[in-house]
């Protein structure tokens, strides 16, 4: 893994790997999305009837969203890589989506009582400017559930070791520079290298806070049965969370901007 500067890439990385991501973690092919993510997308969603989908991919949690929805739901989806956005049409649903980025959502303010966003955050660069675009179109007291890789035990460095040299040898979860927020480019397959862009959880919580999103609830599962049966040396780590779900609600402000 290597440092890659003060940005977390262009679009152009995610236009060149969107077959990759949809062939391994779409339509029943990733166990963690199956087992854990979109359970958890659907229940702290449940009850929203205006929901967006921001950094939606190809559609797999706008769709689980819209299935589980109660009558007259209405979904959308924003993806700033067309291939992408070509595969989510296709696939339907019965959710609408556009080509845009979170920077500069194109909807009206007090556009959806939800917005959710899964495994995005970590892979952009104005953390501030895009809560306050989820800011912007949620209405008050709408709900943004936020997903993202762990930020303590997914840190750069962080990672199993099986320590043979100890006598009797360890196996043990490394955590790497927690407190170092740094952009990595990491290989995640053969010829694919993504971006990271490493925040510790007061960083995220702080920005949410800001934007005038305050968090309500917060889950750090343990990796679900799929995943720990993938390889036996998981089933050892079936108490490291790999993922971390904040669900923050838009508090209303006053005339002044203060919190009412």
């Amino acid at each position: 893994m290597t440092e890659a500067g003060p940005r977390a890439g262009g679009i152009d990385i995610w236009e060149r790997h969107a077959a990759w991501w949809q062939g391994e973690f779409t339509q029943g092919a990733d166990v963690e999305y199956e087992e854990q993510i979109l359970p958890l997308a659907v229940g702290h969603l449940a009850g929203s009837s205006r929901i967006l989908d921001m950094g939606c991919g190809e559609g797999q949690v706008a769709r689980a969203a819209a299935a589980a929805g109660p009558a007259g739901v209405t979904v959308a989806g924003i993806e700033p890589a067309w291939a992408q956005v070509q595969a989510a049409a296709g696939r339907g649903g019965g959710v609408g989506y556009v080509r845009g980025r979170g920077e500069a959502l194109p909807f009206p303010d007090g556009a959806f009582d939800a917005v959710v966003t899964c495994l995005v955050l970590e892979h952009t660069d104005d953390l501030d400017a895009i809560l306050a675009e989820v800011a912007r179109v949620l209405e008050p007291g709408g709900r943004f559930v936020l997903f993202t890789n762990h930020p303590l035990f997914q840190t750069p460095g962080s990672g199993w070791i099986d320590d043979q040299v100890l006598d009797p040898p360890e196996q043990y979860w490394r955590v790497g520079e927690y407190l170092t927020e740094v952009v990595t480019l990491e290989q995640v397959d053969a010829n694919v290298v993504l971006p990271f862009a490493h925040r510790t959880l007061s960083t995220y919580v702080n920005a949410l806070a800001r934007a005038g999103l305050l968090v309500h609830h917060m889950d750090e599962p343990a990796p679900p049965a799929g995943f720990l049966a993938q390889d036996v040396q998981y089933a050892s780590a079936a108490t490291i969370p790999r993922l971390l779900a904040l669900r923050s609600e838009k508090v209303a402000r006053g005339p002044a901007g203060a919190s009412s």
